[in-house]
């Protein structure tokens, strides 16, 4: 039975104490994990454990690296408040010496990973967390949960982009996802190549150009269409998007189009939602065109995912809002990563690889890693290689050696963030590094249809001592 005291105000949950922490967004095993290592003697044991992919979810091409500001935010404010620890005591999910580590806990130990905005393959290790088991592991659902959804939307905004060629794509996702999910979507997208989003929380949060207008129920609040874009217009001016599919479409684009001209200025765009989109684009930008409105786009939405981009890559369409698919990552809602432990003290204080030997495809390869991209003498990629070895300076040079481009960066230094890694100027680096990323990928990376992962992964032991069955 515990007999750790709790505080006054424990039997009135504290939202205001436990809002900004982020230390319960976690499975209750991290925390009974720790208790048995506390009571075993192994929890100060130092550990390296390495978040990755078996495989490439639903025979994606590649993988993107997203989350990685969002995580280095949560980690620092993974700490445990008053009434949380309250929470825990009254039940019971851990003993009195167990809340007496959780009460001061802050991560001090060194993270490593692939900066965010690569790609990245199966077995890629996208972190590396060094720490006491009892420091990283408690980070492991924490660590996932983020990575899990952000590299999944990024690698779908990733290919809807490619299917766009160039035309930009606009998140309009906050409705189809849970409120936080959607702001971590619009984050997601940008670093995936998107330009906009609907959801004005990520606009404060990361900079993101926020964009909308009206809806169709703004249309049949008033008596006719005609006041309806004249209220738009007076209010919005005429190079606002007007959506003209609320009633008969031909009828709209004329009537969007007087009303912008009756306020001394040309129709900025017309969005499409339904129908055949292909079609109403060519009939809309003929009508445009007629029209003289030889300056007013043609946005369109209506569950778009990278397939249908793609189809309307032949219409006259400017740009693409996109909302259900890309928040669920279009059809692969997760990145199917795992976060396991790869190196740990013995007893003797040497540091031990450690691997699952499991059956059905879940083996682990034991080791701590260092990771680079080998290129063709043109500058494309051509291999993943991955090196494990205890040391930094033997994998380094192993690296250099394949000609190979580092991959990993320095993201928490003995327990200090790295800070050009958040924030919003990180984010448009991010969306940088993956245009550039990709750039290098093969020709068969792009394709939309299912496959194969676009490179390769070759693992190599410079110890060689290897994880043993125990």
């Amino acid at each position: 039975m515990n007999s750790y005291a709790p505080s006054a105000d424990s039997t009135a949950a504290s939202m205001d104490g436990s809002a900004a922490s982020t230390s319960l967004l976690t499975d209750m095993y991290e925390l009974t994990m720790l208790q048995g290592a506390l009571a075993s003697g192994a929890a100060s044991r130092r550990s390296v454990f390495e978040l990755f992919g078996r495989r490439l979810p639903g025979s994606r091409r590649f993988g993107v690296v997203a989350g990685t500001g969002r995580l280095l935010d949560a980690i620092e404010a993974f700490t445990f408040t008053p009434s949380q620890i309250d929470f825990l005591h009254r039940t019971e999910v851990v003993n009195d010496e167990t809340l007496d580590f959780l009460r001061d806990y802050r991560f001090s130990g060194t993270i490593r990973g692939y900066a965010e905005g690569e790609c990245y393959f199966a077995g890629s290790p996208l972190l590396t967390v060094e720490g006491t088991f009892a420091e990283a592991c408690i980070l492991e659902t924490l660590a996932l949960s983020i990575y899990n959804y952000d590299c999944a939307v990024a690698a779908a905004a990733s290919r809807m982009t490619i299917a766009a060629h160039g035309r930009p794509c606009v998140d309009f996702g906050a409705r189809r996802a849970h409120e936080q999910a959607a702001v971590a979507a619009a984050r997601a997208s940008v670093v995936g190549g998107f330009v906009g989003t609907s959801n004005l929380e990520a606009g404060l949060l990361y900079g993101i150009p926020t964009v909308g207008t009206s809806a169709h129920s703004f249309t049949l609040l008033h008596d006719t269409e005609e006041e309806a874009f004249a209220a738009q217009v007076a209010s919005l001016g005429p190079s606002t998007t007007i959506l003209v599919d609320t009633y008969d479409i031909a009828t709209g684009v004329e009537r969007a189009v007087k009303a912008a001209r009756a306020a001394g200025g040309e129709l900025g765009a017309v969005r499409l939602d339904s129908g055949d989109l292909v079609a109403e684009a060519f009939k809309v930008r003929a009508q445009l065109d007629a029209l003289g409105a030889t300056s007013t786009r043609i946005t369109v939405t209506n569950d778009l995912d990278e397939h249908a981009i793609a189809a309307l890559g032949a219409a006259p369409v400017d740009s693409y809002g996109v909302g259900t698919k890309l928040v669920t990552g279009s059809g692969r809602p997760t990145a199917a990563l795992v976060y396991k432990l790869v190196e740990r003290e013995g007893a003797d204080g040497t540091m031990e690889e450690v691997a699952k030997f499991s059956s059905g495809g879940k083996s682990t390869v034991g080791g701590r890693k260092w990771a680079g991209r080998i290129l063709t003498s043109e500058g494309a990629a051509a291999e993943e290689l991955v090196v494990a070895s205890s040391s930094q300076d033997e994998g380094m040079s192993a690296l250099s050696q394949a000609g190979a481009r580092p991959l990993q960066v320095l993201l928490v230094d003995e327990g200090r963030i790295i800070e050009e890694h958040r924030g919003k100027e990180a984010l448009s680096a991010a969306a940088e590094r993956h245009r550039a990323s990709r750039a290098e990928l093969p020709y068969d990376a792009w394709r939309l249809s299912d496959g194969e992962s676009a490179l390769p992964t070759r693992h190599v032991d410079l110890d060689g001592r290897g994880a043993t069955r125990r």
